[in-house]
């Protein structure tokens, strides 16, 4: 995580569930030089309004999810379908599966946005990895085709440690077979 934060210098951040929320477990803000927030470690943000929920939510088991976006309904009182500024939840959760990578335009906090890889232990996301960067200097299709692949390949190895060795695409298949 930190080698890829060096490498392309935006901020990142690990994130995994905590309630009906995402919580910053770690972060490289402290040393980017793009970064305007500093002590995100801890910190709680949205999950249908954010690239790690989405990814989180994408690459969960029906029951699970319907299961959590329950939890979410109640606790937010929020109602399905749920509608974000970057579209209805289950568009865009279609469209993070197609891409690999969570995604965020407009939602949560838009002078920012982010993409967020699964990191994997043994066939569930265990944790995602977000980057964040500024819309006034990047678009999202910019950062898709910049860093998607670097994001993806961090996250693979991070999950290779925990599972032994094994790509998220090599999870994927013990997925669909069981």
């Amino acid at each position: 995580m930190i080698q890829l934060g060096r490498d392309v210098l935006w901020p990142l951040d690990l994130m995994t569930l905590c309630g009906y929320h995402m919580e910053v477990r770690e972060s490289t803000h402290q040393i980017s030089p793009y970064s305007v927030q500093h002590g995100m470690v801890g910190k709680q943000v949205p999950l249908i309004e954010t690239a790690s929920g989405r990814v989180l939510l994408a690459n969960m088991a029906d029951p699970d999810r319907q299961a959590l976006l329950n939890l979410f309904s109640e606790a937010t009182g929020q109602k399905p379908p749920f509608i974000t500024r970057d579209g209805v939840l289950e568009t865009l959760l279609a469209k993070v599966r197609k891409l690999g990578v969570g995604i965020r335009s407009a939602d949560f906090t838009p002078e920012t946005g982010s993409i967020s890889a699964p990191i994997w232990y043994e066939d569930r996301v265990f944790a995602c990895l977000t980057l964040i960067w500024s819309t006034s200097s990047l678009s999202l299709e910019k950062s898709l085709l910049l860093y998607r692949e670097k994001l993806l390949q961090t996250a693979d190895a991070i999950s290779r440690d925990l599972v032994g060795n094994l790509t998220s695409a090599e999870i994927a298949q013990f997925r669909e077979a069981s």
